[in-house]
């Protein structure tokens, strides 16, 4: 491809992003999430794809919003990484699955239940959805230097929002509820939409990506809150770039 060649879906040429890119689900979370960044600018704002892209210790560094699910996160981490990112952190909302977690935590995914069909396209389904070890220890670094509630565990990446919350009412409703019983006593902790997706696409891309969570409701805990503030969450996730960009440094 040409320097000046657009992405057909994300609407960027090379020099549009940096190799480190956060990755929300919401467009409309982009533009609080560079304003964490030093001199962000809009870049580009197509279909689910809206990129900020700022500085951090110097270093270009872009947010990108993927939409909801597998098909347009793989999408994205395509593009992106043909424009030259390397880096990717998954930064969004989940739902808690184990009776402990208190809405509010982080939730911090090194691995991903393959619970969707988008990396059955990718790679065979014992090909196991893990984190870069680099990126998770950033981000349990850097919730630890901010002293920000957090858990390190595996999330259940789905296909559908309403075959969690609603699984009595679909035709697969056994089968639904008894896979959640299972993810459950596996020590899962948390359930959302992309994670299993960044994981495999990165994988067979050679690239690193993490993940973290801000656990926003917990259906399996008597405590019923919605936690919509994100600052706990992009706190970390930013601070945690920082760190990668540091050892990235003295690297060399």
């Amino acid at each position: 491809m040409s320097d000046n060649e657009l992405m057909h879906h994300i609407d960027m040429k090379k020099g549009d992003v940096g190799r480190y890119v956060l990755l929300p689900g919401d467009p409309g979370r982009c533009e609080l999430i560079a304003s964490y960044f030093e001199n962000p600018q809009l870049i580009a704002n197509k279909r689910e794809y809206k990129t900020y892209t700022g500085t951090l210790l110097g270093e270009k560094v872009s947010v990108t919003s993927t939409g909801i699910g597998g098909p347009s996160t793989a999408i994205a981490v395509e593009e992106l990484s043909m424009l030259g990112a390397d880096t990717f952190i998954r930064v969004g909302t989940s739902g808690g699955m184990q009776p402990d977690l208190v809405p509010g935590d982080l939730a911090i995914v090194t691995g991903a239940i393959r619970d969707e069909g988008t990396t059955l396209h990718y790679m065979p389904v014992e090909f196991p959805a893990v984190a870069n070890i680099e990126c998770t220890i950033a981000l349990r670094d850097a919730a630890i230097r901010l002293k920000k509630p957090y858990h390190l565990g595996i999330s259940q990446s789905k296909d559908s929002f309403y075959g969690q919350h609603a699984p009595e009412r679909m035709p697969v409703a056994n089968h639904l509820l008894d896979r959640w019983k299972a993810w459950k006593m596996g020590g899962a902790i948390c359930s959302e939409m992309e994670a299993a997706t960044l994981y495999i696409v990165s994988s067979y891309l050679r690239r690193r990506a993490g993940g973290i969570m801000l656990i926003q409701a917990n259906q399996e805990s008597e405590d019923r809150t919605v936690v919509y503030d994100l600052s706990d969450l992009l706190q970390v996730s930013t601070e945690a770039l920082k760190i990668l960009i540091e050892q990235d440094r003295k690297k060399g």
